[in-house]
């Protein structure tokens, strides 16, 4: 069985961190090379809510489609 793709639409409980250990800035996009999240998301990530940790990752989605 095929696992469900991560939803963060759609995910309950606490959002995970998107971190993957490649934590690497791109000087041309000013973006994580592993999460794609800018170094202001990643400094605010511990103390942002729920619903801004929420709007962080629909961004990615974006971000993996534009890159």
């Amino acid at each position: 069985m095929k696992p469900t793709p991560f939803d963060p639409r759609t995910h309950g409980g606490p959002l995970p961190s998107p971190c993957t250990g490649v934590c690497q800035m791109d000087e041309r996009t000013g973006y994580c090379r592993g999460c794609l999240r800018t170094i202001d998301e990643i400094i605010d990530w511990g103390t942002a809510t729920e619903t801004r940790k929420r709007e962080i990752w629909l961004a990615l989605a974006d971000r993996r489609v534009a890159c």
